[in-house]
């Protein structure tokens, strides 16, 4: 067990992807404060918001592996390709979600003003992102892969 932990502490790749979700959720959950003027911890973990966590994530991984398997290595080519599709999937899927989550809360609130119970429980909001969110995602993720690997 102690070589596995002393092997996941020297792995610039989970150390790079974890301090680009870490550095993105605390930015977002500043963000929140600042612009609604109230802490919420759901902004902590959760999804959705400025910056793109996934993005960060993902893109902290990339720079990470270029570092120390190269751009040419397949390592390379399959966090890219990942890391693309992440984020397209932040933009796209995921924002769907979060604006038919939105409708959805509202026909609920809607039927609750008719008198009627509705069934389902607010469905969360915050899923996806903005095209905006995930470039500064990626933005904050590279700086993060360039810090975390000394480069």
């Amino acid at each position: 067990m102690k070589e596995i932990i002393n092997q996941i502490s020297v792995n610039n790749v989970l150390q790079a992807a974890f301090f680009g979700w870490l550095s993105a959720q605390v930015i977002k959950t500043i963000i929140y404060i600042i612009v609604n003027k109230e802490f919420n911890s759901e902004r902590l973990l959760g999804d959705g918001g400025m910056p793109s966590s996934h993005s960060a994530t993902v893109m902290a991984m990339v720079v990470a592996i270029a570092h120390d398997c190269g751009i040419a290595s397949p390592m390379f080519g399959i966090a890219f390709v990942m890391a693309v599709i992440v984020m397209h999937d932040a933009m796209g899927v995921r924002r769907e979600t979060g604006k038919q989550a939105i409708a959805i809360n509202n026909m609920m609130e809607y039927f609750e003003q008719l008198g009627k119970k509705p069934v389902e429980v607010q469905l969360k909001e915050f899923v996806g992102h903005s095209p905006f969110q995930v470039i500064m995602g990626a933005i904050l993720g590279v700086a993060v892969g360039f810090i975390t690997c000394g480069m």
